[in-house]
């Protein structure tokens, strides 16, 4: 799944990015996708400034989904499913130790 959302945040940001540059410079025809819509009809900077965002979340989305579902977690409901970030510490003598 985390494979997914990389390549679809990848596609997104390149798709966004080429139209930006499609409507500043008149470059990247090929990678243009809000002009082909029809439905951006004098917004497609902005259409393409979201694109490219969304492209961006999507990639950081699927970098936090890869840890929390990564090799070593369990989805159990014990100690195992614990984030790695969480730490728990025993009161002073509470094990007979002073």
């Amino acid at each position: 799944m985390k494979r997914i959302f990389e390549v679809v945040g990848f596609l997104l940001t390149l798709w966004g990015v080429g139209g930006l540059v499609h409507e500043w410079f008149d470059w990247f025809k090929l990678w243009q996708f809000v002009d082909r819509l029809g439905w951006f009809e004098g917004y497609e900077v902005y259409a393409n400034i979201v694109l490219a965002v969304a492209g961006i979340a999507l990639m950081i989305a699927s970098e936090r989904v890869g840890r929390s579902t990564g090799p070593g977690v369990s989805s159990g409901t014990g100690t195992e499913a614990r984030s790695p970030g969480v730490v728990t510490r025993k009161s002073p003598g509470g094990d007979g130790s002073p």
